[in-house]
């Protein structure tokens, strides 16, 4: 039994994994810049190395993953 839960956890986290990175190529979502709480930004900007390390809020760098055609919804949301 536990071995058929594990490969079942095993077969979920990779379909999940190739679910993410897909939603990239397939454009359904979008950077979007300015919009990030202080240590909440997705990935890289251009003082720091990567995600969690935005300074302050709103950081004019910091992005955010969101659905598309959300960010330009989002008060003081921009996709550049």
């Amino acid at each position: 039994m536990i071995t058929k839960l594990t490969i079942a956890a095993a077969l979920s986290t990779a379909l999940l994994a190739g679910a993410a990175s897909q939603t990239y190529t397939q454009g359904i979502v979008e950077k979007c810049y300015g919009v990030a709480k202080a240590g909440k930004n997705d990935c890289q900007t251009a003082t720091s190395s990567c995600a969690g390390t935005s300074k302050k809020d709103a950081q004019a760098d910091a992005w955010l993953s969101v659905p598309k055609g959300t960010c330009e919804k989002i008060t003081g949301g921009r996709l550049s």
